[in-house]
């Protein structure tokens, strides 16, 4: 009786013991399909399902190959590039983009010196002279000592004489900002230092009420351009300095 116990106990442990293994494995294989999928970063970045694609830097260590003068291939004399670094101390040639953009997402650092005042143009062409008579700007500036920043719609942050820009985001001259613009269709956002300051629709209703009020109108051309040049202003007085520039095309 012993024996035959001890066999049938056996036995249904040598029957129990697939059952577990399957229940164990079925449990592993749910466990993976419920799983996330893993974000993974640089090449792979292309394959998120948001269809971003991947960044690219616009200055390098000691160069800038994304880079060209308005006027002029390369560099134009008065800009240099230092450990990552792009600096100008007075009026020198504007920067633009090698090749041209339509919807993208660019982000860059900027500190600007007492008075100073540039700006970042997009979408911008060679329709005309100027590549601010073009393509519609973020301006940089420093807000405390410049004539600009006594008006908000001209101010560091501003869509130059379009849109203003809210008070007391940016930080003084000398000082480190963070700017990123995102520009999808016709839809066009301003970021300063972690904070959306701005937001608009190209074309639209209002924006040809303000362009039609503004300096612009004398430009038919102005904003319209639906893929342009990314452009760095360097004509206007005082320092600026750019770091970690960088660009991505959305879908």
């Amino acid at each position: 009786m012993n024996v035959f116990r001890a066999q049938a106990m056996h036995g249904m442990w040598r029957l129990a013991l697939p059952l577990t293994l399957v229940l164990s494995l079925g449990g592993a294989s749910l466990a993976t399909a419920q799983a996330p999928p893993a974000v993974h970063h640089g090449a792979q970045q292309r394959e998120l399902p948001q269809g971003e694609g991947a960044w690219q830097n616009l200055i390098q260590d000691s160069s800038a190959p994304l880079l060209r003068g308005w006027q002029h291939p390369g560099l134009p004399a008065g800009w240099t590039i230092e450990n990552g670094v792009l600096c100008k101390s007075g009026p020198v040639d504007d920067l633009q983009s090698t090749r041209t953009y339509k919807d993208f997402e660019l982000e860059l650092d900027w500190k600007i010196g007492k008075e100073g005042n540039s700006g970042i143009f997009y979408r911008a062409t060679h329709q005309y002279d100027e590549i601010y008579w073009s393509g519609p700007e973020y301006q940089l500036l420093d807000d405390a000592n410049a004539a600009d920043g006594k008006n908000r719609l001209t101010a560091a942050g501003s869509v130059y004489a379009m849109y203003p820009s809210p008070a007391g985001v940016v930080h003084p001259y000398g000082r480190w900002n963070r700017a990123r613009i995102i520009v999808r269709g016709h839809h066009v956002e301003y970021w300063m230092n972690g904070r959306r300051i701005v937001a608009y629709e190209l074309g639209s209703v209002d924006w040809k009420k303000r362009d039609a009020a503004s300096k612009f109108s004398a430009y038919p051309g102005y904003g319209l351009a639906p893929e342009g040049l990314i452009g760095i202003q360097g004509n206007h007085p005082g320092a600026v300095s750019i770091r970690h520039m960088r660009i991505r095309i959305l879908p």
